[in-house]
């Protein structure tokens, strides 16, 4: 069952194409891992996905309604914990995710019990009433992701949430990440880390320069690279319209160009 549809998304900033024609299906309770250098368009496909950018074409669609009209019921329905730590930072742990968990319409005993799972779930339950700047950058990260999930989202977006921090810590979170998944929780999960998708994701989908240019399980991916053959083409001229003919060709997973200099 499909738990969110993009459809031919684009997306530009200015004369740059975040997004070109992006499809893309999220099945529930997969973790699908979004793999991709900077600049491959992963945390701009996340945020068209979470409603934070508007797209400039395509169509969205997240627990089978469409963004246009049901907006507010879909974002309440998702967690997202972006690259940057977004807490609170005059505020103890439990504090900022009784802050968090108000936004969503979280009181009384309802509260206090999604906070105290969500402190158990990343593991900073004896932490609760320190404040957050006492917390080395895994802790951090740790909370940032509690903020995320005190609301018990359907589907949790985490944009590379192990980026400069310790081993201990980042295996804490690919932890959290497995039992969140094990609880029913559908995940994307972007990362620079190969390593990571291959031990927790069911399907990686990988992009380059606003394209998805690969997708299935770890092992069909393996598969796949192993039967790619790269072909050296060279012209007298070459152009963005030529480059994107090429690009369109089917069987085609990238095209590169490369300018050789002559000195005589």
């Amino acid at each position: 069952m499909l738990i969110a549809h993009m459809n031919n998304i684009v997306k530009r900033y200015g004369k740059h194409l975040a997004l070109d024609c992006v499809d893309l299906d999220i099945s529930k309770g997969e973790i699908l891992g979004l793999l991709g250098p900077n600049g491959a368009g992963k945390t701009t496909l996340i945020h068209s996905l979470s409603g934070i950018i508007n797209i400039d074409s395509g169509g969205i669609r997240v627990f089978h309604k469409s963004y246009r009209d049901n907006m507010l019921e879909i974002k309440r329905q998702i967690g997202l914990v972006t690259q940057d730590i977004a807490i609170l930072w005059d505020l103890t742990a439990r504090e900022n995710l009784e802050f968090f968990g108000g936004i969503y319409g979280l009181k009384g005993e309802e509260l206090k019990q999604r906070v105290d799972e969500a402190l158990e779930i990343v593991g900073l339950t004896e932490y609760s009433k320190k404040l957050p700047t006492k917390f080395s950058g895994g802790m951090q990260r740790r909370l940032n992701i509690a903020c995320a999930l005190v609301h018990k989202p359907k589907l949790l977006i985490l944009d590379e949430p192990t980026v400069g921090i310790d081993p201990q810590s980042r295996n804490h979170i690919i932890d959290t990440v497995r039992e969140l998944n094990r609880q029913g929780t559908t995940i994307i999960y972007t990362t620079h880390y190969i390593e990571e998708v291959q031990s927790i994701a069911s399907r990686v989908v990988i992009m380059d320069q606003g394209h998805v240019i690969a997708q299935g399980t770890v092992d069909e991916l393996v598969q796949k690279i192993q039967h790619e053959e790269k072909i050296k083409l060279e012209v007298v001229e070459s152009n963005d319209v030529l480059i994107e003919k090429l690009n369109k060709l089917d069987g085609v997973k990238l095209v590169c160009q490369h300018k050789t200099v002559q000195l005589f």
